[in-house]
This record gives C-alpha cells, structure tokens and sequence, in this order.
C-alpha cells in the first residue's frame, strides 16, 4: 500500500512530513485520557504501525482514539514493514496494529488464492488467524487498499494499455517499454511481484525492474524516465494528485485488503471495550475517506498525527474536551 507527493518539492514535504510523524507526539498530548470516555481506564496499550502513510495514519487514529477513551499509550508507530509489526505483535512487544485481510490471508495464513468476496475474506482471514495464532482481527474497514500497478495517463494511451494483461502482451511486442518500479517488500511477496508474474504469464527482465522507497515509485512513475510502470496503491491520494492510470487487474490476481486492528487474544480479552470503542471509526474508514487523508500528508505535506486527530475531531470520535 502506497502514497506519494507531486513531484520533486511535495515529494520532500512528504518525506518531511513522514520522518516527524515518526517521532512526534504532540497530537497525542493534545487529547486528553477520558475526553470521549472511560471504557479504557487503567489499560495501557503499545500501538505500532507499518512505515507508509496510510498505515501510519491508522497507527495515529488508534493512539488518539485509544486515548481519548482512557488508556494509557505509547506510540511506536512507523515501526517498519510487515514483518516487524507482526513479529513485535506475536512477541508482546506491541499490543496492536493495523493490517489488511489480504496479507493475513496470503502472508501469514499462506493461501495461495485470495477469495473474492470482501465479506468472506475478512472473515475467513480472522477465523483462521485466531485459531491458529491468537490473533484477533477487529474490523473490518470498508477501504480495500489493494496493490495495483499504474502508469502516466498520456503514456497508457500512447502503449494502448489499459489491464496487466495488455502489460503482458506488451512484453512480447515492446519489451523495452515495460519497465517497473516496485518497493522492496513487493519484489518478494506472494501478492506481490512474483506471484503477479506468474498469474500473467510475464517475466519482466531483472534489469527493468527498480527497487525505490514508495514515495519515489510515485514520482518516477510519473516522470516516465526510470519506469514506465509502477507499483502502487489504490486508496493512495497521489493517484488522482499525479495523474496516473491505475491498470485494471483483469485476471483477480490481488486479494481484496480490507484494514482492520490485530491483537492479540489474550489482550482483547482483557479490554473487550477495544471493539465497541474502534467500530464506529472503523466503519467510516472507506477508500474516498483515506484517499482524502494520504493526500493531506503526502500531497500537501501535513503530518499523519495531526491530520488524523483532525479526522476524529471532525468526526466527533474525541469527545468535547479533545484539543
């Protein structure tokens, strides 16, 4: 999952942006404990984050929130990628996160087909990720954060692409023009590169492919001088700010990514209250609604603890005291 600022100067607002979301706190400090209610009192929660914007955003919604109802918080948002979150969740280094029914499912889970129902996805991923590893799966959100691959309108219209499979086929006609930009962590997923080469049929040669950090993937997909394509995520704000075309995945390939907040079982049933106090957020969380919030950060160079209490303020999940 993906997002990006305009060109060169948004492009350093955003990473600006990124690198004092990480260890600012003074949005926190801003809701003060009890403001929206007491069903936390007296618990204390370490709330991690993956490191891009949209997973930082929900890490930053989760310590307002959590706060703002009581608990006591310490912030480790930004932590890494996947992996780390998940290692630090099982190991009791942090109480919860958010993550997406597809990388549940594929990643932890290790299915090799998503299910393409979103409803039955998420309830399979949860099902199956609490009995097996007692994780319990709170949500999920209406936004489905899926991979796609993107490319600049002008330059889509010009190769006369419009699904993966035209990519496909462009290889055996032009293979110079398909070029890729992809982050690391979807160079070796199974929902990621590797399996979507497998599932089209296309071997894009090693020296096309370019690993960057997801912000730059943006930029020089835009730019068309690196990459013709890039790796990207649907709910991210840049799409629409940067003028790509997103290519539709005609074969299915990418599981649905519903995000929802895990925790362990052992500390839900501790804080049962954690559901009746995420839901109502939960169930605001569609792709216009985080598409709007990305753009604040990685577009306008806002930082994510902020855009994010401004959110729940807005939306009246702070309570009347909340600053």
């Amino acid at each position: 999952m993906r997002f990006r600022p305009l060109r060169t100067t948004l492009t350093f607002l955003a990473a600006a942006a990124l690198t004092l979301s990480a260890s600012a706190c003074g949005g926190a400090d801003a809701v003060e404990t009890g403001s929206a209610g007491n069903e936390l009192a007296g618990a204390k929660f370490v709330v991690g984050s993956k490191d891009f914007t949209e997973n930082i955003m929900l890490g930053k919604i989760a310590v307002h929130l959590l706060k703002a109802h009581g608990a006591e918080i310490v912030d480790k948002t930004n932590l890494g990628g996947t992996v780390p979150n998940r290692k630090a969740l099982e190991s009791g280094e942090i109480d919860l996160y958010w993550d997406y029914s597809g990388t549940g499912w594929i990643e932890f889970l290790k299915n090799t087909k998503p299910i393409q129902d979103s409803a039955e996805q998420f309830k399979a991923t949860a099902e199956a990720d609490l009995s097996k590893n007692k994780i319990k799966w709170i949500g999920p959100t209406p936004l489905n954060n899926t991979y796609a691959l993107a490319i600049r309108s002008e330059k889509a219209q010009e190769l006369g692409v419009k699904t993966v499979s035209d990519v496909a086929e462009l290889l055996k006609t032009k293979p110079q023009e398909v070029t890729l930009c992809i982050e690391t962590e979807f160079s070796t997923r199974d929902d990621g590169l590797p399996g979507l080469s497998k599932a089209y049929g296309m071997e894009i040669p090693k020296n096309q492919v370019k690993l960057l950090d997801t912000g730059v993937v943006y930029t020089e997909t835009d730019k068309g001088q690196t990459c013709n394509f890039g790796e990207v995520f649907t709910t991210d704000g840049r799409i629409a700010a940067l003028g790509l075309t997103v290519l539709e995945d005609d074969k299915k390939f990418f599981p649905i990514y519903n995000a929802a907040v895990t925790v362990r079982q052992e500390t839900f049933e501790k804080y049962p209250a954690l559901e009746k106090v995420l839901q109502p957020v939960i169930a605001k969380l569609d792709d216009a609604t985080m598409q709007q919030l990305n753009a604040q950060v990685d577009v306008e160079g806002m930082e994510p603890d902020k855009v994010s209490a401004e959110w729940l303020k807005k939306e009246g999940f702070l309570g009347s005291d909340a600053a």
